[in-house]
């Protein structure tokens, strides 16, 4: 099951088609090249990045995910991640990202 972030990281060849891919990804279209930034599934991590795909998968539906973060491509997603942990460090001193989404 997924579930959206109410503070959704967008990359910025993605802005333009935010809402179109949100509405793919919710009503299990395929997508081309769109990666998205999930809370950890593990404890030890701070974020997963897949491929929007992924999420079509019987045993996504099952799983709860938590989207924070959606890229064009696996590049995009890489560096957005790196701009949302520097955030998240700037604005809480520490990289307790499970909390700063919550």
């Amino acid at each position: 099951m997924v579930q959206w972030a109410s503070k959704l990281y967008i990359g910025d060849r993605l802005l333009k088609k935010k809402d179109k891919t949100i509405a793919s990804i919710n009503n299990r279209r395929i997508t081309y090249d769109v990666f998205c930034i999930a809370l950890a599934s593990h404890p030890g991590n701070l974020f997963d990045i897949m491929n929007a795909n992924e999420l079509l998968f019987p045993h996504y539906q099952k799983t709860e995910i938590k989207i924070v973060g959606l890229a064009k491509g696996r590049d995009e997603a890489i560096s957005l991640v790196q701009d949302m942990i520097m955030e998240i460090y700037n604005n809480t001193g520490s990289f307790n990202v499970r909390d700063y989404f919550v």
